[in-house]
């Protein structure tokens, strides 16, 4: 029996806002959308156009208050070829929220609080 990754999923609060935040900060892009007629939830696949990997971005109507996220130990990681252009934009953004200079890493954090791990192709 064998299992291929498909994705991560992250529910947010504000849909819109939250897609605007991952196109400009990570250059991800819609790649499906389910949107029941009930119009009870709404879910988007984000892609990065060259992985198969998909960011699930989950919408609920009901929700009416931010999410909790806790102690938050959970976190996505990418990596870019261009660190320094990717730190300067996150900066300009004031999204990161942890910069680990020893290890060459930061963090930045998306609308809903969700921390994502950037790092340098090696």
């Amino acid at each position: 029996m064998n299992f291929k990754f498909a994705h991560n999923n992250m529910n947010v609060f504000d849909l819109a806002k939250s897609m605007e935040f991952y196109e400009k900060a990570l250059g991800l892009k819609e790649t499906k959308r389910i949107t029941p007629e009930s119009g009870d939830f709404i879910i988007v696949y984000l892609g990065d156009g060259t992985s198969n990997h998909l960011l699930e971005l989950t919408w609920l109507k009901e929700r009416d208050l931010p999410y909790n996220l806790g102690d938050n130990e959970i976190h996505l990681a990418f990596v870019t070829d261009d660190y320094d252009a990717a730190y300067k934009k996150h900066k300009e953004m004031g999204c990161i929220c942890y910069e680990n200079p020893g290890m060459g890493i930061y963090f930045i954090h998306d609308p809903d609080g969700y921390w994502l791990e950037i790092i340098p192709s090696r």
